[in-house]
């Protein structure tokens, strides 16, 4: 089966890049191992808690199969269709009979509730007795109808259910999201005047339901329903028109703005009509607000969302640690958004960005038992936070499924002359190159943990080709290695490493990258980690965890050495460790454990005069002994139970 994935650019598209012909399959390493787990316990798990919350008996009762009471939230359908999206894309790895169940009742499950117009929300049809689109703000009805439409592209683009085939030859899943595509696209100027999706989700899922489908009139749909926002038009109780992003119309935006997630979406729907439509204040603005999210709004971990209030965006160098919202979902938004301005660009910056945000703040969301899961992902727990088998309002847990079921896509990329390698991961690409014939390679790697990539080519195209590999911006320093041989490859502006070349078949090229313990200090203006250090290495950041404590000691009395803050990369050292089963490099760092005295706590008034040495009075100078610290990656936190944690420690020089 060729494989194509979430995002597949029209042929006249505005890309830079577009995503193999050929496919890129993920296998083994870091990467293979979260997939087999997504297959076989998160999946299943989904399924089962779909079952559990009510989100499929909301559906039977909007179909008349049964009757109780509405589960909610109201938007409890998109979860059912981010699994079902998740099943589709796992078809790349391979039949799974019960998946392939589940979908099949599904889909008939969808058929029975969907009206004759093609309108589908289960609901409009238990609780509000069919009254529909009356709220814009809250309503989520266009949300669900575009994760209801990706699942579709998903079962498209993965061969469609046998199961759920018509007689015209259509997936069932298709003709039910075909539908409801019709009447928003005919109802835009009639039924839906004036609407603004108070949850942005459609405009991305247009576009790409029109791809896959030869439909250019849901592109100009998604332009139009971009084009109504800056109305101010959306408001809910305490939610401004800035929340839904609705402040100022979209092409005038150049700061990023309002809930985390809402904006992420929209962002990533913009830049998909961009690719078609060629309207350059879309991409405009959407390279504004990427520049005022990286240079002032986005956490160590790639995280996004600084407020619990309104699950939103703050003002710049609003970062707490300790009160980063950092959703989930927000972070797998930044990954699409991201994705997608690599490909019409072609620049590195966005590929590095989606990495950090991959490994540091999508991946801390699943724990490593594979059921169960974080909304939230602070850098900073000062109580002791576990994670959850499912949430209320489960947004997250289908969010990652459906990521980790498509990850292969996000690898590579290809241009008519050559491949280009995004992403680190172990596995199989293929590309069909139109002006030298196809490239296959097998691809192996250590990363994160380890810094070497090794390419395999398995079948040469009968011309020169190019294949570039991106050189990460964490890495000091990397060696090429082809044949055997050490060859010097610089990075060009775009940062990646290239090489074009007549390939054989055995052709081996090998990089190193170098992975030194980086000390990582924040901006000043980020006042709440000022006089704190964090550490990464390679793609990884860390932190340190409670279980890791010697005796009684506290986080909050644990404070890094001016030699372990200033010279990291000398003074840490790196070990294995076992977290739940899974294999990581742990730093040790020096520290230093400066406990309170007795009567500081019960109510003792915390603020005291400072001493001529910048300590407070009472400081517990003579209790201070050093000791060594163990970092584990950010990701794996929580995995051992409950736990207090934090990225950013004080720097003892500083304290």
């Amino acid at each position: 089966m060729t494989m194509t994935g979430p995002v597949v650019p029209g042929e006249g598209a505005r890309a830079a890049l577009r995503p193999l012909d050929g496919g890129m399959r993920i296998s083994g390493g870091f990467w293979g191992a979260l997939q087999q787990l997504n297959r076989s316990v998160t999946i299943p798990h989904g399924i089962g808690m779909l079952e559990d919350s009510g989100s499929l008996r909301n559906l039977r009762i909007a179909a008349g199969q049964c009757t109780g009471e509405y589960a909610l939230p109201l938007f409890r359908d998109s979860d059912v269709y981010k699994v079902a999206e998740a099943i589709a894309w796992e078809r790349w790895r391979g039949p799974e009979p019960a998946f392939e169940r589940f979908l099949a009742e599904t889909v008939a499950l969808l058929r029975a509730a969907q009206r004759d117009d093609g309108y589908l929300n289960s609901h409009t049809e238990v609780v509000l007795q069919g009254r529909r689109f009356g709220d814009p703000a809250m309503g989520h009805e266009l949300y669900c109808a575009g994760h209801l439409l990706q699942a579709a592209v998903a079962d498209l683009r993965s061969g469609g259910s046998p199961a759920g085939q018509d007689g015209a030859g259509q997936p069932a899943l298709a003709q039910v999201a075909g539908r409801y595509a019709d009447l928003i696209e005919t109802q835009l100027d009639g039924e839906l005047a004036g609407f603004v999706p108070g949850h942005p989700e459609i405009e991305m899922a247009l576009v790409e339901f029109g791809r896959v489908t030869g439909r250019p009139g849901l592109v100009k749909a998604a332009a139009q329903l971009i084009g109504r926002r800056g109305s101010g038009s959306l408001r809910w109780q305490s939610f401004s028109p800035v929340y839904f992003s609705d402040d100022i119309p979209f092409e005038q935006a150049d700061r990023i703005r309002g809930h985390a997630v809402r904006a992420l979406y929209l962002l990533a729907g913009a830049a998909d009509v961009y690719a078609e439509t060629g309207a350059p204040g879309l991409l405009r603005a959407s390279l504004a607000q990427w520049d005022d999210m990286i240079a002032a709004k986005t956490y160590l971990t790639g995280g996004v969302g600084s407020r619990h209030k309104d699950e939103s965006f703050g003002e710049a160098f609003e970062l707490p640690p300790d009160r980063a919202y950092c959703e989930t979902c927000a972070a797998i938004g930044s990954v699409m958004w991201n994705w997608r301005l690599l490909m019409i660009t072609g620049e590195a910056r966005f590929a590095d960005l989606i990495e950090r945000t991959l490994l540091n703040a999508v991946l801390p969301g699943l724990g490593r038992d594979g059921r169960s899961f974080f909304y939230v992902n602070p850098l900073h727990a000062r109580a002791v936070t576990g994670r959850q088998p499912w949430y209320r309002c489960a947004c997250c847990p289908p969010n990652i499924m459906r990521l980790l079921a498509s990850l292969d896509h996000y690898v590579a990329t290809a241009t008519p002359d050559g491949v280009q390698v995004h992403q680190f991961a172990s596995g199989r690409l293929r590309a069909d190159l139109p002006s030298a014939g196809t490239l296959a390679a097998e691809l192996e790697t250590g990363l994160p943990a380890e810094g070497w990539l090794r390419v395999l080519v398995t079948e040469a195209p009968e011309g020169p080709a190019g294949l570039a590999l991106r050189m990460p911006s964490w890495a000091s320093d990397v060696m090429i290695i082809l044949n055997g041989r050490r060859c010097q490859l610089d990075p060009h502006g775009d940062g990646y490493l290239r090489l074009t070349r007549n390939w054989s078949a055995g052709d081996e090229l090998t990089a190193e990258f170098a992975m030194p313990v980086r000390a990582v200090r924040a901006d000043p203006r980020l006042d709440a980690v000022r006089g704190c250090v964090a550490f990464e290495r390679g793609p990884l950041v860390y932190c340190v965890e409670s279980p890791d404590l010697p005796g009684h000691a506290r986080l909050d009395d644990l404070a890094i050495t001016p030699d372990g803050a200033g010279q990291a990369g000398r003074a840490a050292r790196l070990a294995a460790a076992d977290i739940a089963g899974h294999r990581v490099t742990a730093l040790t760092l020096p520290g230093v454990l400066r406990p309170e005295p007795d009567g500081r706590s019960g109510g003792a008034w915390p603020y005291r005069p400072a001493r001529p040495d910048g300590h407070p009075e009472g400081h517990p100078d003579g209790q201070a002994r050093a000791l060594e610290l163990r970092a584990i990656p950010y990701y794996a936190w929580a995995n051992r139970g409950p736990a207090q944690m934090r990225v950013w420690l004080p720097d003892d020089s500083r304290r």
